[in-house]
């Protein structure tokens, strides 16, 4: 059974913005999607709306079968939710705001386990404290914890690191695969390309409330992904010789290099083999050969370039 079952989601708002244009989704239990896109895309509508904090105008919403709005409740329990937002009392203790979380939600006292919820967050030492006392970090941590206090089956965190410093997001990567490998399903949006770089299964990009495409990190990369074989030279080139025009090279370092651009799913295997030995027979010296893989950003970029 599926975690989340999105079939045909749409959000118009009352000014005609579509916000979610025909959206299908499905994640797996157990596995961390990453939703990527710019602002306004539709990241946060489509949370809030899987979350019932935001009505869709058509499409239906299933979390582990059971319908978001007929059973709500049951559906509802299984997701916990940090949202962008700091949200909490200010003047009340971490101890209280995250056991009052779990009550809301019908769920019986449970002391050992928010104690643990607390300390794999390192928050055990801060659980007297009041709120507003907590530095930024600290309170998204608070965050999360609420999110947990009624121990959901799905986690949903909407820019869980923005505005945390970089070693503090390393530290809630960790703990969001502590999460994964405990069972939760996380689903995150972010602003930060190395952050799903680092830590997803499987990405999303949405723009413009359309869902552009789904695919496992690795296959993303590949698929999408452009290579540079980069040729170090021992001389500097003034140009590319006439001999060499039929690759797609370009000169780069002030002439000291040779970068080939090909796709490594288009290219023929005897390619980068031929360039080396026109090379030779225009009398080229080169130093050494290195490769480079397109990053997670430019194909992020070039995706929501052509949406």
């Amino acid at each position: 059974m599926t975690a989340i079952s999105i079939h045909g989601l749409k959000k118009t708002y009352n000014n005609g913005f579509k916000a979610l244009d025909d959206v299908n989704l499905e994640i797996q239990p157990g596995e961390i999607f990453a939703l990527l896109g710019p602002n306004g895309a539709g990241k946060t509508t489509l949370i809030n709306a899987v979350c019932g904090i935001v009505k869709a105008t058509a499409g239906s919403i299933k979390v582990f079968g059971n319908d978001h709005l007929k059973d709500y409740r049951v559906a509802r329990s299984h997701i916990g939710l940090v949202p962008q937002e700091l949200t909490t009392d200010a003047f009340e203790s971490v101890w209280n705001t995250v056991s009052f979380s779990r009550g809301l939600f019908g769920k019986p006292a449970n002391s050992s386990y928010i104690k643990e919820i607390l300390e794999k967050l390192s928050l055990w030492d801060k659980k007297d404290e009041q709120i507003r006392m907590l530095s930024g970090g600290m309170k998204r941590r608070v965050m999360i914890a609420k999110a947990l206090s009624h121990e959901p089956d799905i986690l949903f965190l909407d820019e869980p690191t923005a505005g945390v410093d970089v070693e503090l997001r390393k530290s809630m990567w960790e703990q969001m695969s502590a999460l994964r490998q405990s069972g939760v399903t996380i689903i995150l949006t972010t602003h930060y390309i190395e952050e799903a770089e680092e830590i997803a299964d499987r990405i999303g990009v949405i723009n413009k409330g359309k869902l552009i495409i789904t695919e496992e990190k690795t296959a993303l990369m590949k698929k999408l992904g452009k290579k540079q074989l980069i040729i170090n030279l021992h001389e500097s080139l003034v140009e590319i010789p006439k001999q060499l025009s039929k690759f797609n090279l370009q000169l780069a370092e002030e002439g000291k290099q040779l970068v080939f651009n090909y796709d490594p799913l288009l290219t023929e295997d005897n390619e980068v083999a031929n360039l080396l030995d026109h090379i030779k027979e225009n009398a080229i010296r080169y130093k050494d050969l290195a490769t480079r893989q397109s990053s997670l950003e430019e194909i992020f970029i070039q995706l929501v370039g052509k949406s």
